[in-house]
């Protein structure tokens, strides 16, 4: 099931901003082995481009969501 670009471009901020803490967040756990510590601002520049298969992905999810429930509706 493909979700439709205006759902990917809805959830993209919120996708893009969940990459960005991840990515923060584990050079900070990963800065325990020696990897350089990223700053808040290469963590938000790195997010942008990991924003889009996550919200790709999560569109796909709610995608299949909606199809569900409408074919649950049908049935009713």
């Amino acid at each position: 099931m493909k979700p439709s670009w205006r759902l990917v471009a809805g959830i993209y901020p919120f996708a893009a901003g969940a990459m960005g803490l991840n990515v923060f967040f584990a050079s900070l756990i990963l800065g325990w082995v020696g990897v350089p510590i990223l700053t808040p601002w290469t963590a938000f520049w790195l997010s942008l481009p990991l924003g889009l298969p996550a919200a790709w992905v999560y569109a796909r999810h709610l995608t299949r969501l909606m199809v569900e429930v409408d074919g649950t509706l049908e049935e009713a």
